[in-house]
């Protein structure tokens, strides 16, 4: 009987237990908001006329600091500090960039934490050195608050926000190289000419002991033979002018072809500074050429006569002092195979004469004699022509020339001429 009294009072005692227990609350935000801010992550200096990353970390420091926790009370889906469906938008402001990012979409951002959005930005060329701003512009919404109807219904109240935060970036002031003009002097194929560079510093930082390099583009038949003038201070705004000898191949064509060019400088700081490279294009004149446009010559076998050649220019520039060589091999032989030409004008041409001679035996057909020409540039450079055919028809002898040029024909003709003036003599004498 005592065991089962006991038992009792501690049944009653667990049951009382529970029913004094207190029920669990939920928690009621009473005030809170997002708070945003954001910043460069990394460095935020820039160089113009560059294409750049740039990480932009946005953080949210919203706190809620006042909440009441007590029995039915639903917790809530979301927190006020939270924001929602949160986009950042970069744009250029008054900044010279371009934003080649479209608006980027982060999702939720809650209370004490952080996230990242990647652009791409472009700082333009004519940058002036500085710290600019760039608007980014922040869109989200958050719950602004609750109405709970009983312990199953709530009705959720979100309001949207948008904020726009400045973003400082610095363009570091360099000097840019801005070319005015390039003015080709005597290029052509196969030949030394001249390129006449007028530069100009568009950029925003003076530049000492600067020195304006010319370099070949790639597989440019143009190459530098000079590539460094020295211009000494260059200022913003501030021209100087370069000259460079350049030796352009023989297997470039009449067209343009590129060359690179830089300034190399010091900065303020005594830094030695590489300014991006600018590409020209120079117009190359096409190989010095020449023909022979006279008709071919005509020779008999035994043949010794002057020729009459005429040369034209067929390139693109003047020559001067020029000469032209035949080479007369078997069954030709030449007195003289050098004759002057003199300075000729594109276009312009020019007959001279060779003495030129054929052996008796030669075949009856059309032969091709080499014949070049060595001339000078206008640069005082000498230069030797392609192989040109001087074309020489040799046929045969006809009429009386078979036996002009017959010594056989010619001895007994001579030997009949003697032996008729003989008898005639002899005749007048018997007369007598």
């Amino acid at each position: 009987m005592a065991v089962r009294k006991k038992n009792l009072i501690i049944l009653m005692f667990v049951m009382t237990s529970i029913i004094v227990m207190p029920v669990m609350g939920g928690t009621l935000y009473l005030s809170g908001s997002p708070n945003l801010s954001a910043s460069v992550s990394g460095s935020n200096e820039f160089s113009p006329n560059s294409e750049v990353q740039i990480t932009i970390t946005i953080q949210n420091t919203g706190q809620s600091k006042d909440k009441l926790v007590q029995s039915g009370i639903t917790d809530r889906d979301d927190l006020p500090t939270t924001a929602k469906f949160l986009s950042a938008s970069l744009s250029p402001g008054n900044a010279p960039v371009t934003i080649k990012t479209d608006p980027v979409m982060l999702g939720d951002l809650g209370g004490s934490s952080s996230a990242s959005a990647l652009y791409t930005v472009k700082i333009k060329e004519s940058a002036g050195g500085g710290t600019y701003l760039l608007p980014l512009t922040l869109n989200y919404s958050y719950l602004s608050s609750a109405s709970q109807y009983n312990d199953a219904t709530m009705e959720y109240f979100y309001q949207s926000e948008e904020i726009t935060l400045d973003i400082p970036i610095t363009i570091k002031p360099e000097a840019a190289i801005e070319v005015l003009s390039a003015d080709p002097e005597h290029i052509t194929a196969g030949a030394d000419g001249y390129i006449n560079v007028k530069v100009k510093n568009s950029g925003t930082a003076h530049g000492s002991q600067a020195i304006v390099v010319l370099t070949r583009n790639g597989a440019s038949p143009i190459i530098p033979v000079d590539d460094s003038v020295y211009i000494g201070d260059f200022s913003p705004g501030s021209t100087a002018i370069a000259r460079y000898k350049v030796s352009v191949s023989d297997r470039a064509e009449r067209q343009s072809y590129p060359v690179d060019i830089r300034v190399i400088y010091l900065n303020p700081e005594g830094d030695s500074i590489s300014a991006r490279q600018k590409t020209l294009g120079i117009p190359v004149s096409g190989k010095m050429s020449f023909a022979i446009i006279s008709s071919p010559a005509t020779m008999h076998p035994g043949n010794q006569k002057e020729i009459q050649v005429e040369y034209k220019n067929t390139g693109d520039s003047p020559v001067y002092g020029a000469k032209a060589r035949i080479s007369a091999v078997d069954p030709f032989t030449s007195t003289s195979d050098i004759a002057y030409i003199g300075d000729l004008q594109p276009n312009e041409s020019r007959v001279i004469i060779f003495q030129l001679g054929v052996d008796r035996s030669a075949t009856i057909k059309e032969y091709g004699l080499d014949s070049e020409i060595r001339y000078r540039d206008a640069l005082d450079n000498t230069h030797l022509s392609d192989p040109m055919k001087l074309t020489v028809d040799v046929t045969a002898t006809e009429g009386i020339a078979i036996i002009l040029t017959n010594p056989i024909y010619l001895s007994i003709v001579a030997a009949a001429t003697i032996g008729i003036a003989y008898m005639v003599y002899h005749y007048r004498k018997k007369k007598e």
